[in-house]
């Protein structure tokens, strides 16, 4: 290759990776991007909102929601998630509830694991 054709290749390589790039990138913006003042608009306007509905809600309860929202996502992801209501008549085997019955898939004699149980 002659030396105008390496420029070519490398201007071509650049351009993708910044095309790629922000083709891939998230602008959106996040909780820990809302200052104070904004965080308590937020609050303002989700109260507001939901009031308009037909729901009795304040803006101080909002606020508590949205501060225990962020506290949350400041969490470590967790490991499974777990129905927190299992509904009336729950608890057989393949119904996608955790029922301490383990689903018979034979590991050599050690205890199966639980298929109504998401695999983490």
């Amino acid at each position: 290759m002659n030396e105008f054709q390496w420029w070519v290749l490398i201007v071509g390589l650049v351009a993708g990776g910044t095309i790629v790039g922000l083709l891939t990138a998230n602008f959106g913006r996040r909780d820990a991007d809302l200052e104070v003042d904004e965080q308590e608009a937020e609050a303002t306007f989700i109260a507001s909102h939901l009031s308009a509905g037909g729901r009795a809600v304040d803006r101080a309860t909002v606020a508590d929601v949205l501060e225990a929202h962020r506290e949350y996502l400041g969490l470590p992801a967790p490991d499974a998630i777990l129905p927190v209501d299992v509904p009336a008549g729950a608890g057989s085997a393949g119904d996608g509830y955790a029922d301490d019955e383990s689903d018979d898939v034979g590991h050599a004699g050690r205890r199966p694991t639980d298929r109504d149980l998401s695999g983490a």
